[in-house]
């Protein structure tokens, strides 16, 4: 387990739900990954990030899935693509296993 931190520390991690609505290829980054565009609704917009889940879903199964990622890390440069948001999942060795809400939610939704 990491070290503990307090609950203002938590607080700053803005994470939200948003819905895939554009997957492609993404042959130019160091392991196999995706290029992301994730709608969080109208207050916050679409995003892009790249996200390393090629072994589990395909493309086609990812358009329209809704995920939760944070928001409001700075942007980062990898390869020739600007990540805006950072996807989130489960992870075990090379799997990963997106976090999603259980049911159908408006795009933006916080998550706490």
């Amino acid at each position: 387990m990491s070290d503990t931190i307090a609950w203002p520390d938590f607080a700053k991690v803005d994470m939200r739900v948003g819905a895939i609505i554009e997957v492609k290829d993404f042959p130019e980054a160091r392991k196999p990954a995706y290029q992301l565009v994730i709608d969080f609704g109208p207050e916050i917009g679409v995003r892009k990030s790249s996200a390393q889940i090629t072994d589990r879903y395909s493309k086609e199964e990812l358009v329209g899935r809704q995920i939760v990622a944070v928001i409001n890390f700075p942007k980062k440069q990898i390869a020739n693509f600007m990540s805006e948001c950072l996807v989130l999942g489960a992870v075990e060795g090379q799997d990963v296993v997106l976090l999603e809400p259980g049911a159908q939610v408006p795009n933006g939704l916080k998550v706490s």
